[in-house]
């Protein structure tokens, strides 16, 4: 069963009398547990309802609509699958007290590796799940594998437990299941031959596994560092030789790049990143894979609409990584708009100066660097936008909104710069 959030005034469910708090039992007979029962089972055009009403009263609707023709109905979030690893890189084990609850949720949900393409590593996975995976068709899953070597991977993941991942990611791929994987890589545990039999295991599943991107340990100031460490700049500079060894074996087999080392990697290698058209779609951007390439490809795209932005000085924000990348995309986002941007690279205050990512920044490294503008002379600021939640919150619960109200700078959340174009910078 799941429960109704809201629903569109003059929907189909509208009509019918569904309202906030109506209890979706079943479809067509089959119970309905969550949205994916939800959106798989309405798909077709006509089907029998099953509800409950807040007031107790249980009714069927035989409704029959053009399959594009939505309900109306938004449903309450979802009880997200919890992890039942303990691995010594894990963030959530690394964050301070006294943050918001819902930031020490440590999830492992294969529901929101296909949604959203959050990474699981599918050690919870029971057959009920297997068998809703294939029924579902839910590709292309992300998927954390970090080493195939089943003993490593026990002892990475801190779960004696966990299953064989190849295992898993076989069976799947005999149902036409795809995946974008991951290593993220702890030095000493999972490099060195360790990286190679994973790429080499992974590359024999075939077609089914699309990516693997292997990204550096993250740590912050409270992680266990006597566990784990990030890797130094030499043991980088061999993990992006062993990548792009199999990235060329695969290119020249299979006409892709395949395995991808994440721009962090390469920034601590001290290498210079590979070109825009390596990274193809840029599937695993959101993993900070080709983040550069992608920003650089966004400007191309738009061209002249930039234009817009001619005159203007625009102050961008961003991490210490990215910082350091920033000139790149900056030098043709300067040619193409004729405006002048303002780098403006910032610490973490939250996490400690060893978490660079700017999507980690706390409100607190945002008003502290507003409060250090002497006079500032800058028509429109840029922050990242993944640095605030869907609700406009940073990390420390600082809103959007309250840090607008600090300046008389107009401020924008940009994830490509082009994005706060009008129209997302349509030409």
């Amino acid at each position: 069963m799941i429960k109704v959030a809201s629903v569109v005034s003059g929907s189909i469910a509208d009509e019918l009398g569904i309202v906030s708090g109506t209890d979706l039992l079943s479809v067509n007979g089959r119970v309905v547990e969550d949205f994916l029962d939800w959106e798989f089972h309405t798909a077709e055009d006509q089907f029998l309802l099953h509800v409950r009403q807040p007031d107790g009263e249980e009714l069927e609707f035989d409704i029959e609509r053009p399959a594009y023709d939505p309900l109306g109905i938004d449903l309450e979030p979802p009880r997200i699958r919890r992890c039942g690893n303990r691995c010594d890189f894990c963030f959530v084990d690394g964050l301070p007290e006294g943050l918001r609850d819902v930031l020490y949720v440590r999830d492992d949900d294969y529901r929101l590796s296909f949604r959203y393409g959050n990474f699981a590593t599918l050690t919870n996975l029971k057959q009920k799940d297997l068998d809703r995976i294939i029924e579902y068709r839910l590709s292309p899953l992300y998927v954390s594998v970090h080493a195939t070597d089943p003993v490593v991977r026990r002892w990475l993941l801190r779960n004696p437990a966990a299953p064989d991942v190849l295992e898993q990611l076989r069976m799947l791929s005999e149902h036409s299941i795809q995946f974008h994987t991951q290593v993220v890589l702890s030095p000493g545990v999972n490099d060195a031959q360790v990286l190679d039999r994973t790429l080499e295991d992974l590359y024999a599943v075939g077609d089914p596994v699309l990516t693997v991107s292997v990204v550096p340990v993250g740590l912050t100031e409270y992680s266990k560092h006597s566990r784990v460490r990030e890797p130094t700049r030499e043991e980088c500079r061999s993990a992006v030789a062993q990548v792009e060894s199999w990235s060329s074996r695969a290119l020249q087999e299979r006409g892709t790049p395949w395995a991808f080392g994440a721009d962090e990697l390469y920034l601590r290698a001290d290498l210079p990143l590979p070109p825009a058209a390596f990274y193809g779609e840029f599937d695993q951007v959101e993993n900070g894979v080709g983040s550069v390439r992608f920003l650089q490809h966004r400007i191309a795209e738009v061209g002249a609409a930039l234009r817009q932005w001619e005159g203007l000085r625009i102050g961008v924000m961003t991490g210490t990584s990215m910082g350091r990348l920033m000139p790149e995309v900056l030098e043709p986002l300067t040619a193409s708009s004729g405006a002048t941007f303002e780098l403006m690279v910032l610490e973490n205050q939250l996490f400690g100066p060893s978490v660079t990512c700017a999507g980690l920044l706390s409100g607190r490294s945002f008003t502290e660097a507003l409060s250090a503008l002497e006079a500032p002379d800058l028509d429109l600021l840029l922050l990242p936008a993944e640095a605030v939640n869907d609700n406009g919150l940073f990390l420390d619960d600082l809103s959007f909104e309250s840090l607008q109200r600090m300046t008389d700078i107009p401020i924008r959340l940009s994830k490509t710069f082009v994005d706060v174009l009008p129209e997302g910078g349509a030409a």
